[in-house]
């Protein structure tokens, strides 16, 4: 585990995640209190990211339980291999006669053969999701559980007794508890509250949209070779995007692919004719791209109207 602040800022740093200290004290002390950690935000801030470098960082197996609407227990936590059970009742056929000898009446073959009930709910049959899977693992794991405001209610109330006990009721079993008590990282894109119930479990972190100076660490940490002067633009641009009415505002990951765009098309500066062909990298629907395009105009008027006047003509950036 992490020994201090410092350090979860180093290792996240080694996997190419920049994260200040306000992030790093929230990671550096749910790891240490073994609390979950319920990180919110807009989408395309790196929530998902932060579970994912988090395990790359300590050496753990990364589980990931996505959500959505209508999750149930079955495909996050378990199910009964019901085709195994079923050839194992064809194998075992042969046995019932044994089972039911000395049986004299209908009420004591039924309860000869309830006895068996153990044989067919164990563990053999019983194929864990996500969420047990991450409780019986022989090592610490992990356990992201992402977009969690997309499930139910009702799903949300159940995963109140893994991150409060971290142990899970099989009704025909008993009570399971983790080998290993998971790191839990769970992400929520505020679709909606979460309960208080289960943020009392968990220690909160919001995150959103760098500032431009960080944002433009992360581009060029990200996308070698990026010119300093493109880099500048480019997050200048996004700011000012970012403050318009948009269907689906620029993530972090967006403005990485517009930018390896841009570097790929050996474009210096955004002052380029090429660059309205590569929004369609940034933005994911029309009307945006065409907001888009008035924004960058606009952003480009400016940036003429302050350069000086050159006594040698109009200089050419259009190449």
């Amino acid at each position: 585990m992490f020994q201090s602040v410092d350090e979860v800022i180093a290792s996240l740093g080694k996997e190419k995640y920049l994260c200040n200290k306000n992030v790093a004290t929230v990671v550096y002390l749910g790891t240490s209190l073994e609390k979950p950690l319920l990180v919110e935000g807009p989408a395309g801030v790196g929530k998902t990211e932060l579970g994912k470098v988090l395990a790359d960082s300590l050496g753990l197996e990364l589980i990931r339980l996505q959500c959505y609407e209508g999750l149930d227990e079955a495909k996050a936590l378990y199910e009964w291999e019901y085709a195994k059970q079923l050839l194992y009742t064809q194998i075992l056929k042969d046995k019932i006669g044994e089972i039911l000898q000395g049986a004299k009446t209908l009420q004591e073959a039924v309860a000869q053969v309830a006895k068996q009930d153990g044989v067919f709910y164990s563990d053999r049959f019983l194929l864990p999701r996500p969420l047990l899977r991450a409780l019986l693992s022989e090592k610490r794991v992990v356990l992201l559980i992402d977009e969690v405001d997309k499930s139910d209610a009702e799903f949300e109330a159940f995963l109140l007794e893994i991150l409060s006990d971290f142990q899970i009721t099989v009704p025909e079993i008993g009570t399971l508890k983790a080998k290993h008590i998971p790191l839990v990282v769970l992400t929520s894109n505020n679709s909606r509250e979460m309960s208080d119930a289960l943020k009392r479990r968990c220690l909160h972190l919001y995150l959103d949209f760098p500032d431009p100076e960080r944002e433009k660490e992360i581009i060029t940490l990200k996308v070698p070779g990026v010119g300093d002067k493109l880099a500048d633009e480019v997050v200048r641009v996004l700011h000012r995007l970012r403050k318009l009415d948009l269907k689906k505002t620029p993530s972090i990951s967006e403005t990485l692919d517009w930018v390896r765009a841009l570097t790929l098309l050996n474009i210096k500066e955004l002052d380029n004719e090429l660059v309205e062909q590569t929004l369609s990298t940034l933005m994911k629907y029309e009307a945006d791209i065409r907001k888009a395009h008035q924004e960058l105009k606009a952003f480009l008027a400016e940036k003429r109207a302050q350069q000086p006047s050159a006594g040698g003509g109009e200089k050419d950036h259009l190449h």
